[in-house]
């Protein structure tokens, strides 16, 4: 929940997170770090797995979910497309690391060159949206009205009576429904 605090008298902060948020999270981050250390040492270099193959197709169609999702988003110019690109760029940078680390030695060029040429520039194209948000959705909300004062939008029909739902028409000021 945020809080608003007052510095100075012309200036106001905005708080994202209660307090307890960023002391826990350190906390968690400095605890994992004997934890990483431990499995370095004691994981096997190799191992053989049951279900690499499930593993990595449902990772693979999570993945497809996430841009799909991301996409619809954007093209809807939903806030909450901030969020799923920050998964969609996690999950994509996840992809690479995994594809070149777990790669035999023979595919391992062609999945060093998609994390390169792929995977990565639009896990940072995911993670601008993310970061600007705002503007992605405000250049679509401008490309909205800009086809909505053409009449090129769904729901219009140039030259047919009673089928004008542009904004301020009788039809659109009646719900669409023609005054019924």
């Amino acid at each position: 929940m945020a809080t608003l605090k007052e510095p100075g008298a012309d200036s106001v902060r905005l708080e994202p997170a209660p307090r307890w948020v960023a002391p826990l999270f350190a906390v968690l981050g400095a605890a994992t770090l004997p934890w990483t250390v431990y499995l370095a040492m004691t994981l096997p270099a190799h191992a053989h797995t049951r279900h690499y193959r499930l593993a990595w197709v449902g990772f693979d169609a999570m993945l497809v979910v996430v841009l799909l999702a991301t996409a619809f988003l954007a093209a809807r110019g939903n806030r909450l497309v901030g969020l799923l690109a920050t998964v969609t760029a996690t999950m994509l940078v996840v992809d690479a690391w995994f594809d070149v680390t777990t790669s035999g030695h023979a595919d391992q060029p062609a999945a060093i060159l998609s994390a390169i040429f792929i995977e990565l520039p639009l896990a940072a194209v995911c993670g601008w949206i993310a970061l600007h948000v705002d503007q992605v959705i405000e250049r679509r909300m401008r490309r909205l009205a800009r086809r909505a004062a053409r009449g090129d939008h769904p729901g219009h029909e140039p030259g047919r009576a009673g089928h004008d739902l542009t904004p301020g028409s009788d039809r659109a000021a009646a719900g669409g429904a023609g005054g019924r």
